[in-house]
């Protein structure tokens, strides 16, 4: 089982590898529902952040068959 550190560990290591290797895909973690809470202290659990950290590895599933370097050479 995941825990909450372990997800968060998670996340922060997609969102770098996007960050430093796919930087034209930051526009799109901004328009994450998930980052964009419609509460004022939204309760972040397990489910939210496997949840989210899915929608980050989908995104760069989708991406990276199409635009890697090696598809570019």
């Amino acid at each position: 089982m995941e825990t909450e550190k372990d997800l968060n560990d998670a996340i922060l290591k997609i969102t770098l590898k996007i960050r430093n290797e796919y930087p034209e895909l930051l526009k799109y973690l901004v328009e994450m529902p998930v980052t964009i809470p419609n509460t004022n202290s939204p309760e972040i659990n397990i489910k939210i952040l496997k949840d989210y950290y899915e929608s980050l590895n989908s995104l760069l599933k989708e991406y990276t068959p199409n635009h890697s370097e090696t598809a570019n050479k």
